[in-house]
């Protein structure tokens, strides 16, 4: 008797169609205006594309941008994680074993979250792609048909600051994230003038970036929550865990942790301490779709809100975050989408946020939903 080899939703019998290339290339997009945080200035927004392909002729693309200011990797380093490390673990796979993969580099090289999350894009691009199938389905499914979407203002004077917010929140966000963490005190003014320039029903949030420290910051964070903030994230240094509960307890408003966030253990750590109220899930940075699933379940385990943030990145690597904010029940607080929307002439996905007015629908072709 001849017995039938079992085959996946492509057709395809296990093994047929292997990987046999994993390629980058650099984009850059400038800035509209310099985009600065606490820890730094970029005048430009830097990708590394990964492309994967298999003997087949299947392909997914991927990307990944590494914000040195954020996660002090470079993308020299990036490139080299890539090509000199993952690639040549992955070459052979089953390009639908996604779990594997993440195995395979994991054993190959320790850490390097933003090269690993290039490669888990595009095999998640890739098996859409095969399925016929958006990404978020292989998320497990699809919970809204439009991510709501925060605007982000980078540092600035207060004026500028202001009247950025002001602006976009007439073109429909109702949620805004200013950037502060240089000085609690100037902060203040700065959530002071923000929240004088919105309407009621728009949300406000101040991203200190690790700048401040407990023994000094409660006072003036109890009189920003006071002046109308609502949700402040990462205020302290992600290792003070015990500075964060004590916050927490103490003010009239949601603690977002981001940096204090690298992994699913991390998360866990998180609930156990009671140290924040909302976690910000950066794809980038927990190393891929398939880790941020991982953190995720443990928020909705413990009954935290989550947040889709961004590095931020470009086309490719935005809308995977978008097809995570569509399929998680728990991402209730509006998701930092906006990478395309800061720089001129986006060029990996064009189309896909051009006319995003605080929230985008959810894209239903095949794979991540690019032109590339």
């Amino acid at each position: 008797m001849t017995v039938a080899p079992n085959r996946d939703v492509t057709g395809r019998a296990p093994g047929d169609d292997r990987i046999a290339a994993v390629t980058t290339r650099v984009v850059r997009a400038p800035y509209r205006r310099p985009f600065e945080i606490s820890s730094g200035t970029s005048t430009e927004l830097v990708s590394l594309v990964v492309e994967i392909e298999t003997a087949g002729g299947a392909r997914g693309v991927g990307e990944t941008s590494p914000m040195t200011a954020y996660t002090g990797e470079t993308l020299a380093g990036v490139r080299a994680a890539v090509r000199e490390h993952l690639a040549p673990v992955l070459v052979g796979r089953d390009p639908l074993d996604r779990a594997g993969a993440h195995l395979a580099m994991d054993a190959a090289l320790r850490g390097q979250h933003v090269a690993k999350a290039g490669v888990d894009i595009a095999l998640h691009d890739l098996a859409g792609r095969a399925a016929g199938w958006p990404v978020h389905a292989l998320l497990g499914g699809r919970v809204r048909d439009r991510v709501p979407i925060a605007w982000v203002v980078g540092l600035g004077t207060l004026d500028e600051m202001a009247a950025e917010a002001a602006e976009h929140a007439a073109r429909g966000f109702r949620h805004i994230k200013v950037k502060g963490g240089n000085d609690p005190a100037q902060d203040l003014e700065l959530v002071r003038a923000v929240r004088g320039a919105l309407p009621g029903d728009v949300e406000l949030c101040l991203d200190a970036n690790e700048g401040y420290d407990a023994a000094t910051a409660l006072p003036v964070l109890a009189r920003m929550a006071a002046a109308g903030l609502s949700l402040l994230e990462q205020p302290l240094p992600h290792w003070d865990l015990a500075g964060l509960a004590r916050l927490r307890e103490r003010l009239d408003l949601r603690v977002m942790v981001d940096e204090s966030v690298q992994s699913a253990p991390d998360a866990l750590e998180i609930v156990r301490r009671g140290a924040a109220d909302v976690i910000n899930i950066k794809i980038l940075k927990v190393g891929g779709l398939h880790r941020a699933l991982q953190v995720a379940a443990v928020a909705e385990a413990a009954g935290l809100a989550v947040k889709i943030g961004s590095m931020p990145e470009l086309g490719v690597a935005t809308l995977a975050a978008l097809h995570l904010a569509a399929a998680l029940p728990g991402a209730t607080v509006p998701a930092d989408l906006v990478g395309p929307l800061l720089v001129r002439d986006e060029p990996l996905a064009p189309t896909a946020f051009g006319d995003a007015a605080g929230s985008v629908p959810v894209p239903t072709a095949p794979g991540l939903g690019h032109d590339l």
